[in-house]
């Protein structure tokens, strides 16, 4: 049997040489901290702290603003030096608690105790999950206890953990399954324990076979999960990607994964479901990436989230050449940032640091009509006519040719010869599509 994929997809440059080798390494932070309100889909958290309170490690200082919503906990304990907009990683301001650093860690009580989670009914794990302020790490920012939370839990059939980390240089959640898989099986055996007709997949791409060896071993005995090899290739990771090719089910825009049975959560996010469930440790660290050629050494980091994205580079050793382009991500679905002075969130899985900007050194040309985009495409639809409407800012004529159902995942941008910004482009109309819907509901 051949590994699991789907169709599509493109081979980039990995890049994951440079840092896959790198244990991880505990970043403890030196300046201010800063805890956005908004590092989430959905509405932002309100603010449970004023100027000049004391704070410790582990107080929730956010509070969840809706349903679709998440808390924010403290990762340090110190003073609050002010609320106030903040910018993050895609440019815009978000209102932010400023925690001055006091240095000595001191954590709310029972922060950390063992707690036995066959001793926990459903809804208390879920509330654990919510308290703990846990979203998707891959990126998406999903609050966790939503999606642990579908409308039919005997509908659901498969508990999917996303270690397929396709995004070219990202290493973190391939450094976790090495060093912390036990924290994975034992995130993905609570979850399991929510639904009881469910079976936990791990799905693993076959460049990272160490990783695929150790949880393989680990799971032998565990009759309701299994490691399924994905073939390596981007966006293999990607949701709909990742559900086709473990279960060969489709979900489309109008979908959730738990319409198609199935819940997806990524490597990390499980490991902290794991850490707030059985550790009584609420979300406050994220697993960072620092790598590229510009950076003098590539290095995975263990970070409190707040802590400033300066203070990643200068313990990676700084830049060894003046980059031209710094991406929070990865290069296919990353951001590009015009300002390193932003603080890590949630949301943040590596620093890319890169020497040369390929985007500003090939210019756009005309469409050749070559095809590639389409061959590439993961959700089947057609970027160049996609292009023709959004050049018009036709709606209309976007949403007919399926436009919605674009992943932004990069690959057409990726493999255009004619060097056309297709990802932005899509995302833009996309938006504004959103946009009008959410006019006319």
């Amino acid at each position: 049997m051949g590994l699991a994929t789907f169709k599509g997809g493109v081979h980039p440059y990995e890049g994951k040489e440079l840092s896959e080798n790198k244990p991880v390494q505990i970043l403890m932070p030196k300046g201010d901290m800063v805890y956005p309100m908004s590092q989430h889909i959905g509405a932002p958290a309100n603010p449970l702290v004023k100027k000049g309170d004391k704070v410790l490690v582990g107080q929730k200082i956010g509070e969840a603003g809706g349903f679709i919503s998440a808390n924010v906990i403290c990762s340090v304990s110190g003073t609050v030096k002010a609320i106030e907009p903040r910018r993050v990683a895609n440019g815009s301001m978000a209102n932010s608690v400023i925690v001055e650093n006091d240095g000595e860690y001191t954590t709310i009580e029972g922060l950390g105790a063992d707690r036995d989670p066959a001793k926990l009914s459903k809804q208390e794990i879920r509330d654990i999950v919510k308290e703990a302020g846990i979203v998707g790490l891959g990126g998406a920012g999903f609050p966790t206890h939503v999606k642990l939370t579908p409308k039919d839990e005997n509908a659901i059939e498969y508990i999917l953990v996303n270690g397929a980390e396709c995004e070219p240089y990202l290493t973190s959640d391939y450094r976790m399954m090495l060093e912390e898989p036990e924290k994975i099986v034992g995130g993905l055996k609570v979850i399991l324990q929510l639904f009881d007709n469910a079976k936990g997949i791990i799905g693993i791409e076959n460049n990272k076979p160490e990783a695929i060896k150790i949880l393989k071993d680990l799971v032998k005995d565990e009759p309701r999960i299994e490691v399924c090899e994905l073939l390596t290739k981007y966006p293999q990771g990607g949701e709909r990607s990742l559900i086709y090719a473990t279960t060969g089910r489709k979900v489309n825009s109008s979908m959730l994964p738990a319409d198609a049975g199935c819940i997806v959560d990524n490597i990390d996010t499980v490991i902290a479901i794991y850490m707030a469930v059985c550790k009584t440790t609420p979300l406050m660290r994220r697993i960072v990436t620092v790598t590229g050629d510009a950076i003098a050494d590539p290095v995975n980091f263990n970070v409190k989230i707040g802590t400033a994205f300066p203070e990643l580079v200068e313990a990676a050793g700084g830049f060894k050449t003046e980059p031209e382009k710094l991406i929070a991500g990865g290069p296919m679905m990353g951001m590009a940032l015009f300002d390193l002075n932003i603080p890590v969130t949630k949301t943040n899985s590596a620093l890319l640091c890169l020497t040369r900007d390929e985007v500003a050194a090939s210019p756009e040309t005309p469409c050749i009509r070559c095809g590639k985009c389409v061959s590439v495409c993961p959700s089947h639809i057609v970027p160049v006519l996609m292009m023709k409407a959004a050049l018009k800012g036709d709606c209309e004529g976007f949403e007919k040719l399926s436009g919605m159902e674009c992943m932004e995942c990069g690959s057409c941008t990726f493999v255009c010869p004619a060097k056309r910004p297709l990802t932005q482009a899509f995302k833009e109309m996309r938006k504004t599509v959103a946009a009008n819907r959410r006019k006319k509901a």
